[in-house]
């Protein structure tokens, strides 16, 4: 995936896990590191993932949450009361979260923001809320004017920004298709659709924005740069999401909701910005920005390498020392603590360190960082350090298992055979052998062998006779092997004259007329005929024809068909009301094209036409 999107810098929003649900592929992905913020309450909702290439860049902090109220992993303290070295900084003043009437422990608690910093900029990967109903607004505010509160401290900190996600937020009516007819729909102006208050308080963050009437207060001046418009300021249909239940996407009904921002002073910094809209896969598309190799910074052209890492990893774009485990900051994936220090189920119970093995060098440095390419990292760190990472290098990772030569001499002893043989099956109740010399053949082999007529023998005067008076086929005086499928059903009990209907090869013909009694006698085939029994009697009352119950199950269980649209005569698809109101959970038949980039229904094109019936009024036998 990493390799398609062609990214140093990937920023994922809406991940719908919990950490139980973090896996390897997600956390100890080779050669990149990872940020995360999962929702601490809700399962399955919103998350947001960072994921850094780490031989191009490696943040200097890292942060979860846009107030600074959480608490680093393993900390007692928050983001806002750590060590000022450790503090990205610009956190909301008490007064300025009092304003925003939502509580900041909540705001932080849906997983919705990661902060990076590197040494020129800071980064955001947010995922802002949507505008679902009413019940969301206060908080759906209150996250944009605490975010819009923190970049600008920031700003005031002399620290760029970019901020990037999904916004769930269309900046003007170029960013939404149709947006004047929806209005006249609405029966609202623009003034009206650029004054809510969402979307005034966003464009009051950019260079450009439609602000209707005087600013408000604390947001006199714009501070951040489309950078996408600003590649493109004209360009129509430039969106980013689709309504996947309409689907949308085809016809290009959609909007603009994903960003890529950055501060003013870094307008010069980017060389390209775009959607991939091609790239399928999510309601969303990507958007990317490009930067320059170099870069201008307080007066001088520095390389861009340069300021995205710590001081000293590269000097005019040339690295001069590699990425280590003393880069890593606490907010990494691979330090959480399911993924970090794991050793083998063996190593658990072991005492005594093992020698240092041969091979050991190459497995730890394919799971310390996840970046097989130095070697001198590995030779330079302690021996408790070396020996918590080569049990870890036994893991499987990738589909590829490195051990070392130590470990591949251990190996288990293999399960002794078993010296006796195991004991003969108990026969079942109703079918003891009269003689246990006489071997017994293989039972049924085939199905066919249960509609075969079951071959009589002449009873023997010696076999002996079972105490209870039941009678049982007498193998003793017969040459033929015993097939108790076949055999026990011959005897003349209640039960076998049903068995023997529902089983006789009559009953799996399609005709049902009776045989003769020659074909029965087999006097046509010129062989006696074997005596007649009640077991072997075929009841042709109980035959039913199989191709007829076959038709009868399928046209109890098979959908009823779709009607066709009247603009294409195309089958239908089927959609659920959701809206309140008297017809909410009714099934209705609608045309299965894609609306059209009018988002509207159309006659005589090719897109959705007016098709519209209720499930419950088509009935297709009446149409058929």
């Amino acid at each position: 995936m990493f390799d398609i999107l062609e990214a140093d810098i990937v920023v994922f929003q809406e991940t719908k896990i919990q950490r139980k649900d973090l896996v390897d592929d997600m956390v100890l992905v080779p050669g990149w590191d990872c940020y995360w913020s999962l929702p601490k309450h809700k399962k399955g909702y919103s998350g947001v993932v960072i994921y850094t290439r780490q031989s191009i860049c490696a943040p200097i902090r890292a942060e979860e949450g846009i107030t600074g109220t959480l608490h680093p992993p393993n900390s007692a303290k928050s983001f806002a009361e750590g060590p000022e070295d450790q503090k990205i900084g610009g956190y909301p003043t008490k007064a300025q979260l009092e304003a925003s009437l939502v509580d900041p422990t909540n705001l932080d608690s849906e997983g919705r923001c990661v902060i990076l910093e590197f040494p020129a900029f800071v980064l955001f990967g947010v995922y802002s809320p949507a505008n679902r109903d009413e019940t969301r607004d206060d908080f759906r505010l209150g996250f944009f004017d605490v975010l819009d509160t923190r970049i600008r401290n920031l700003t005031s900190m002399g620290k760029r920004i970019i901020l990037t996600g999904d916004l769930n937020i269309s900046r003007e009516e170029l960013d939404t298709a149709n947006a004047e007819a929806a209005m006249r729909k609405n029966g609202i102006t623009t003034e009206d659709y650029m004054s809510t208050p969402a979307r005034r308080m966003f464009n009051q963050l950019l260079e450009g924005g439609k602000v209707i009437a005087e600013r408000d207060q604390g947001r006199a001046k714009p501070v951040l740069w489309d950078i996408c418009r600003g590649f493109y300021p004209e360009r129509k249909g430039m969106f980013t999401c689709w309504e996947q239940k309409v689907n949308a996407r085809p016809g290009n009904y959609g909007s603009r909701i994903d960003y890529v921002l950055s501060s003013l002073d870094m307008k010069t910094w980017f060389s390209d910005s775009n959607i991939q809209e091609g790239l399928i896969g999510s309601d969303h598309c990507p958007v990317y920005a490009t930067m320059k190799d170099q870069v201008h910074v307080e007066g001088e052209n520095v390389h861009i390498l340069d300021v995205i890492n710590p001081s000293g990893m590269f000097l005019n774009g040339q690295r001069q020392r590699e990425y280590s485990t003393k880069d890593m900051l606490p907010m990494s994936g691979k330090l959480i603590p399911e993924f970090d220090g794991r050793r083998n189920i063996k190593d658990m119970f072991a005492r005594k360190s093992l020698p240092k093995p041969q091979s050991a060098t190459v497995g730890f440095q394919r799971t310390e960082i996840g970046c097989a390419e130095h070697a001198e990292s590995v030779e330079r760190t302690s021996r408790p350090v070396l020996q918590a990472h080569t049990s870890e290098a036994k893991c499987s990772i990738k589909g590829v298992r490195v051990e070392s030569a130590a470990s591949a001499t251990n190996k288990k002893r293999t399960l002794a055979e078993p010296s006796a043989q195991k004991p003969p099956k108990r026969s079942k109740s109703g079918v003891a052998l009269l003689d246990p010399h006489q071997a017994i053949s293989k039972g049924q082999q085939k199905l066919n062998g249960f509609f075969k007529a079951a071959t009589t023998t002449q009873p023997c005067a010696n076999a002996p006779l079972p105490s209870n008076g039941m009678h049982y086929p007498d193998m003793s005086c017969s040459h033929k092997s015993f097939n108790p499928a076949i055999d026990l059903l011959s005897d003349c009990s209640p039960s076998s004259q049903q068995i023997n209907a529902v089983m006789s090869p009559k009953a799996f013909t399609p005709s049902s007329t009776p045989a003769s009694d020659s074909d029965m006698n087999g006097t046509s085939s010129g062989h006696a005929s074997p005596p007649k029994s009640a077991g072997l009697t075929r009841d042709t009352d109980t035959v039913h024809d199989p191709v007829q119950t076959k038709e009868t199950w399928s046209k109890l269980f098979t959908k009823p068909a779709a009607p066709r649209c009247e603009g294409h005569n195309e089958p239908c698809k089927t959609m659920l009301t959701k809206k309140n109101g008297m017809n909410r959970g009714r099934s209705f038949w609608m045309c299965a094209r894609p609306l059209g980039p009018s988002g509207d229904k159309e006659k005589n094109s090719q897109w959705r036409c007016h098709t519209f019936i209720w499930c419950s009024d088509w009935n297709h036998a009446v149409t058929a």
